[in-house]
């Protein structure tokens, strides 16, 4: 079955910088798009970064362009997640996702915290 796994939180100062992965199973992982999100405390999940199958285009947030960078290895069946400039309103569970045919997987999410 499908499996996401995500890895690489912790507790940051601000500035300061984390990566991310995210370890992909079950599906052919070069052949999805992969979505990063997150959910802050109190309030609703939003995506952060998307990176089409092939690596070749990705999407971001405003609030994190320039900031956190999204990329994948086929190779691997991972994609990433580098933060870099981390401020305290990064604060949130990351969670790693892929939609196959109009369902949606997730993994169980890795908490990132960013102290001021």
């Amino acid at each position: 079955q499908v499996q996401l796994v995500e890895s690489g939180g912790g507790l940051v100062q601000s500035g300061g910088s984390l990566s991310l992965s995210c370890a992909a199973s079950g599906f052919i992982f070069r052949r999805y798009d992969m979505t990063w999100y997150r959910q802050a405390p109190g309030k609703e999940r939003e995506l952060v970064a998307t990176i089409t199958s092939a690596g070749s285009s990705t999407n971001y947030a405003d609030s994190v362009k320039g900031r956190f960078t999204i990329t994948r290895d086929n190779a691997k069946n991972t994609v990433y997640l580098l933060m870099n400039s981390l401020r305290p309103e990064d604060t949130a569970v990351y969670y790693c996702n892929v939609r196959i045919l109009m369902q949606y997987y997730w993994g169980q999410g890795t908490q990132v915290t960013v102290s001021s």
